[in-house]
């Protein structure tokens, strides 16, 4: 296997180089009253920011602030969902120097805004209080080189859902580990055979992912200043292995999971289990309300019982933009948002729910808005608990991730029609990445298996 290979430089700027960092100013406390510090030395002039999000709830989350708050207004405007246009809007925007304030990042895409300076570094505004309220996990995730880029909103570890009527129904146990977890689909194939334990979704790179950092992978990482990529780690291979004997075996259906295919599957109870975030749980309440009862949540299975480990899917963060004139303010604001229970129950009066938020103490307010009877009288937001804490520090996205994506889901779609491996997926899609990485002008290194 060789080694990794000598950085391979088209310029001399370091991991971060390219990313903007404007003078701002002191730190902003985590708000946690109607008072709003950050304008007040404006003389009682009223600050109005910008805030663009594709997030259910956000009109009613600023409606909220506004009516708190005297002398900072939020302007809201909602947009496309990231892979529906709106991160290019903020592109564009921000190309044009008309970025709003404030604008809703998923994890995977905050190195990207960072590196293009549309994120700007938060982390002499951030105070401590702020920090100390969020799951380290998750602002680790928004945290480069020990600077700030975003502050998250919710965090969203992978769970197993699963139909507990059917497993009760043919005496199926919920599986704690990932070989227990390929007995049960030989056994399911074997019991049912028009279903399947599970999909694997050909459009899931993000979970693919989730699964990879699971077991131990690091795809990327910002080690000796330049960007160092190892998609084909061993973790990656014991993964992708995993499931390429799963598809071999016909133990798994394989289709996109946006999809009506994957839709109807759901719906005609052909598959037992779906691998996702903790948000999913209210996704499938809002889709199916006739599975009521049916459907329960267990933990993820491990690879080492005696280190239980998880990686998230989904999760949205708030970033200040670098052409917000009034930065202190629009980090009050997100202060706010992601820190205070009215923020939360505002958000859930929407119809939002199962989001589970990144600062603690709104774990509370979440379990008690949500309607337990869908999961028979679970409570999964103390599930959703214990898994966040299991969320395995250290996974960096890549700075490209959504082309690294692009790629990979491409090729997942080539082995379910039967063509190539989950492997060679894994690394056309580090092949795919160097380019655009090396055309950021960032020092980089690859390592190839």
């Amino acid at each position: 296997m060789p080694g990794r290979q000598n950085p391979r430089r088209r310029s001399r700027r370091s991991v971060l180089t390219a990313m903007a960092a404007l003078p701002l100013a002191g730190a902003v406390s985590a708000c946690s009253g109607g008072a709003d510090s950050a304008s007040r030395a404006g003389g009682g002039k009223v600050t109005r920011i910008t805030f663009w999000s594709a997030l259910r709830g956000s009109q009613e989350v600023v409606d909220a602030f506004n009516s708190t708050h005297d002398s900072i207004q939020v302007d809201y405007q909602q947009v496309p969902s990231g892979g529906q246009g709106g991160y290019a809007k903020l592109s564009n925007a921000a190309r044009a120097g008309n970025a709003p304030d404030v604008a809703t990042i998923e994890y995977p895409q905050v190195p990207g805004f960072a590196i293009d300076g549309v994120a700007r570094d938060l982390t002499p505004m951030v105070s401590d209080e702020l920090s100390a309220k969020l799951l380290p996990q998750a602002l680790g995730l928004t945290t480069f080189e020990q600077r700030v880029f975003s502050v998250p909103l919710d965090v969203e570890p992978m769970v197993m859902h699963y139909r507990a009527d059917l497993f009760a129904e043919h005496g199926f146990e919920v599986p704690g580990t990932w070989a227990e977890f390929e007995e049960l689909a030989r056994a399911v194939r074997r019991k049912l055979p028009g279903r399947r334990l599970v999909l694997f979704p050909t459009d899931g790179g993000t979970q693919f992912a989730a699964y990879a950092w699971q077991a131990g992978a690091q795809w990327f990482d910002t080690a000796g200043g330049a960007w160092n990529v190892s998609l084909a780690d061993a973790p990656t291979r014991r993964v992708a292995a995993y499931w390429q004997r799963l598809i071999d075996e016909d133990l798994v259906f394989v289709n996109a999971v946006e999809s009506r295919q994957s839709d109807a599957q759901i719906a005609d109870g052909l598959v037992l289990t779906r691998l996702s975030g903790a948000w999913d749980a209210g996704a499938q309440m809002k889709a199916r309300p006739a599975q009521a009862g049916q459907w329960r949540i267990a933990p993820l299975p491990q690879w080492d019982t005696g280190r239980p480990s998880v990686g998230t899917h989904g999760g949205s963060t708030f970033a200040v933009t670098k052409d917000s004139q009034h930065p202190e303010a629009a980090l009050e604001f997100i202060a706010w948002q992601v820190s205070h229970p009215d923020a939360l129950r505002a958000r859930l009066s929407s119809g939002t729910s199962s989001q589970y938020p990144a600062a603690s103490e709104l774990v509370a307010v979440g379990r008690e808005a949500f309607d337990r009877s869908y999961y028979g009288g679970q409570d999964i937001y103390s599930l959703f608990e214990e898994e966040a804490h299991k969320i395995r520090d250290g996974w960096v996205w890549g700075p490209r991730f959504t082309a690294t994506q692009r790629v990979m889901q491409d090729d997942f779609a080539r082995v379910g029609g039967g063509q190539g491996s989950l492997i060679d997926s894994v690394r056309a899609a580090q092949d795919g990445t160097m380019p655009d990485l090396k055309a950021l002008g960032l020092s980089t290194t690859q390592h190839s298996t």
